[in-house]
């Protein structure tokens, strides 16, 4: 499904992109890629664009929504998500509504291939995912399968740069000199609309609108020590640009970001030990 808001025809939506958000649910975009939004927002210059992998079926659900089927829950999602694009201004919005399950079978080329012809119409400069340090199962295999997107793509095709973002686990853990900054500052109104269209996570059990805001802020004031704050609100990433190269080793990646925290963690204990 393709909702566009402003009525573009479907191609001029898709290939004015510059920024695009691709995320495994309904509502992850608007946590982890709010600074682009903001971006983008109310700029003819930018575009914002976002892509949903899964039908959202699985998610947890109390008072109102309680006694709500799966196939009810992924109809009150979809429309949750295309208000959020509307009020986002979004250039385009793609929800691919695939199962879980299939997102995280690895031996399922379909999704990959969707993830890829939409890149490469899209063509933007960056590109928003997940994490791969997240801990829901789904939201890293749907960065595995955005990486395994951007290798079938010619380097023309591919962004400038990929960043994995915050969801499911935050990265304040990271090397200060590894993470990427997301300004989440600007128009805090918008913010917070955004989170508020989805009332069926909400309502159904899980303040993620209030979680989400609380970990902006705290990144915000705790992003740096010895300095007065800089930002208002921060999302962190990672930078996984140098993963697009189909020679550079996933695993290795990402154990080296850990491996270069514990080194940092165990050198500062070390230093400030009594000899």
């Amino acid at each position: 499904m393709i909702y566009i808001s402003d009525g573009t025809d479907e191609k001029t939506a898709i290939s004015r992109t510059t920024h695009l958000a691709i995320s495994a649910h309904q509502d992850d975009i608007e946590f982890m890629a709010y600074a682009p939004i903001a971006e983008c927002f109310g700029n003819q210059d930018k575009w914002f664009g976002a892509i949903v992998v899964t039908d959202g079926a699985g998610s947890p659900r109390s008072g109102l929504y309680a006694d709500y089927t799966d196939e009810q829950m992924k109809e009150v999602r979809i429309v949750e998500q295309k208000k959020a694009a509307a009020i986002g201004e979004y250039g385009f919005l793609a929800m691919l509504s695939h199962p879980s399950k299939e997102v995280k079978d690895a031996g399922n080329p379909k999704i990959v291939e969707e993830l890829a012809d939409l890149i490469r119409r899209a063509r933007p400069k960056y590109l928003y995912t997940h994490n791969l340090a997240d801990k829901h199962e789904t939201h890293v295999a749907t960065a595995l399968r955005v990486i395994a997107a951007l290798r079938m793509l010619s380097p023309e095709e591919r962004p400038e740069k990929v960043y994995g973002c915050e969801v499911w686990r935050d990265l304040d853990w990271m090397c200060d000199d590894e993470k990427v900054y997301l300004d989440c500052g600007p128009h805090p109104n918008l913010m917070r609309c955004l989170s508020a269209v989805f009332d069926s996570q909400i309502a159904g059990g899980k303040r993620y609108d209030l979680a989400a805001e609380g970990r902006r802020l705290a990144n915000a004031t705790f992003s740096a020590s010895h300095a007065c704050d800089t930002y208002s609100a921060l999302n962190y990433a990672m930078d996984l640009t140098p993963l697009m190269d189909e020679k550079t080793d996933i695993v290795s990646f990402i154990s080296g970001h850990i491996d270069r925290f514990k080194a940092q963690v165990m050198e500062t204990i070390g230093r400030l030990s009594e000899k």
